[in-house]
């Protein structure tokens, strides 16, 4: 039985960071881009629109590395732990990056958490 994987932790972050400013009351317009709604994030505790520059490109390049991380040690490293832990046994994994009390990464079919 082949594994489906669901995973895009970098758009997750985006559509996080969409909804902080609406919940903020400064909602980003509905058409912005993913480069934009980062960088406008990262503005507001950078110093300079370089400094904000940096820490998305960092930011986006970090949740890449998480990802492939969790694609490369899928089969040999999370899905072996997955199933021990929450007696999963399905085939398709869904994984959402979220921050709650920190930054996790959560497989929606089975409530599996890695920590980031």
């Amino acid at each position: 039985m082949e594994n489906e994987i669901e995973i895009d932790l970098y758009k997750d972050w985006i559509d996080t960071v969409k909804e902080v400013f609406r919940g903020s009351g400064h909602p980003l317009p509905d058409t912005v881009s993913d480069w934009d709604a980062a960088f406008a994030y990262f503005s507001q505790t950078a110093l300079t629109d370089e400094e904000a520059e940096q820490k998305l490109e960092a930011n986006e390049e970090r949740l890449s590395q998480a990802q492939q991380i969790i694609l490369d040690h899928f089969e040999d490293v999370i899905l072996p732990d997955i199933r021990s832990r929450t007696g999963y046994s399905g085939s398709r994994f869904v994984f959402k990056w979220l921050y709650n009390k920190g930054e996790h990464v959560i497989e929606q079919h089975s409530s599996y958490r890695i920590p980031l």
